[in-house]
C-alpha cells in the first residue's frame, strides 16, 4: 500500500470511528432519558427508600408505581446522569434543588444535592407533594397528570394553559384531551411537556405496577 492509499485508509477509519462514537453517544443519551421497556436492575437498590418516602409524605394508600415510573422517565435510574439543565435520579435543576433545600431544610438537611440519589428521591417526592390536589380534578390519574406537567414544565405554564382551555370551552380540571391541547411555549417544550405525563402514566407506570411496586 503506497503512502497516498495509506492516508486515505487511515482517514476512512477515523471517519468511521467518529460515526460509531456519535451513534453510541446518541444511544446512551436516549437510554438515559427514555429507559428501556423493562425495569433497570439499578432500580431495585432504591425501591425500599422510594416506598418509604411515598408512604411518609403521601400516606400508606398512595401508589408507588407512578413515582417509580417518573424516575424511570427522568433518568432510567442512573443517579449520576446530567442533562444540560438538570442532574440526578429526579433530574432537578440547580435552581429547583436550591429552592427545595430552602423550603424543606429539615427534610433535605439544608442542602441541594441532586447527584445524591437518596436526596434526589426525597426531593422529587416533596416537590410532587407541592402539586398534590392543587386543582379540583375528577380522578387520581388526571391529578397525577397535572402534577407531572407542573414538575416538568412549571406551575405558571400549566395555570395559563388551564385559563386558555377554559376560554376555549374545554374543561380546565381535566388534563387529557382538554388542557393538554393548549400550549403557548416553544414547540419543543410543548412536545416534551405533553409527552411527559403520557409516557410516565401509560408506558412506564404499568410496568412497575405489574412488577408489584
Amino acid at each position: 500500500m503506497d503512502h497516498k492509499h495509506l492516508e486515505a485508509f487511515v482517514l476512512s477509519a477515523l471517519v468511521l470511528s467518529l460515526i460509531l462514537l456519535a451513534w453510541h453517544c446518541r444511544a446512551d443519551l436516549a437510554d438515559a432519558h427514555q429507559g428501556h421497556d423493562h425495569i433497570p436492575p439499578s432500580a431495585e437498590q432504591y425501591r425500599r427508600q422510594l416506598i418509604r418516602e411515598v408512604r411518609y409524605y403521601f400516606g400508606l394508600n398512595e401508589p408507588v408505581s407512578p413515582f417509580a415510573a417518573q424516575i424511570h422517565q427522568e433518568s432510567a435510574w442512573r443517579s449520576g446522569i446530567c442533562s444540560p439543565y438538570a442532574c440526578g435520579l429526579g433530574q432537578q435543576t440547580e435552581a429547583t434543588a436550591q429552592d427545595l433545600a430552602r423550603m424543606y431544610p429539615k427534610d433535605l438537611e439544608g442542602r441541594a444535592a441532586p447527584l445524591d440519589p437518596h436526596w434526589s428521591i426525597r426531593a422529587m417526592v416533596l416537590y410532587m407533594r407541592q402539586f398534590h390536589r392543587a386543582y379540583p380534578v375528577p380522578d387520581y390519574w388526571e391529578e397525577r397528570a397535572f402534577s407531572l406537567a407542573r414538575y416538568n414544565g412549571g406551575s405558571g405554564h400549566v395555570q395559563r394553559e388551564r385559563t386558555m382551555a377554559k376560554a376555549a370551552g374545554a374543561d380546565p380540571n381535566r388534563w387529557f384531551l382538554h388542557v393538554e391541547r393548549f400550549c403557548k411555549r416553544a414547540a419543543w417544550a410543548c412536545r416534551e411537556n405533553r409527552d411527559y405525563p403520557r409516557k410516565i402514566l401509560f408506558r412506564w407506570e404499568p410496568l412497575y405496577r405489574a412488577a408489584g411496586w
